[in-house]
């Protein structure tokens, strides 16, 4: 693996300028064509697959004073902005990635997605 990426490291240096467009060039048609999901290959998820994300599932907003949130206190009600029969929402390091419903599962919560964000919205909500 470290010869892999000493050789990666090689070949960019053999490129010289970043503008040189030709090195560039020719340094896609030596490289070898490798299947997806090959191993070693440029698209292997190995390397990812152990990074942890933090998945929050998102009920409703609300916006509040300081003054009423300090005199919440047991029993008090929060009116969220979301309506009943809304759907959930999935967040992916606090970007959008999915909705869905509450489900119940051995008398826990869950949700069942009903919609995956599709990859052109997730990049427009970057922007």
């Amino acid at each position: 693996m470290q010869e892999d990426t000493q050789d990666d490291f090689d070949s960019l240096d053999d490129l010289g300028d970043i503008g040189d467009a030709d090195a560039l060039a020719d340094l896609e048609e030596n490289e070898p064509q490798e299947k997806p999901g090959s191993e070693g290959g440029p698209q292997n998820l190995d390397l990812i697959l152990d990074i942890p994300l933090t998945v929050t599932v998102e009920l409703g907003r609300t916006k509040m004073l300081i003054n009423d949130l300090l005199q919440l206190s047991q029993g008090s009600v929060v009116e969220l902005t979301k309506l009943v029969g809304e759907p959930l929402e999935v967040l992916v390091n606090q970007k959008l990635v999915a909705r869905g419903e509450v489900v119940v599962v051995n008398e826990k919560f869950g949700v069942r997605l009903t919609d995956i964000v599709s990859p052109m919205e997730r990049v427009q909500s970057l922007v």
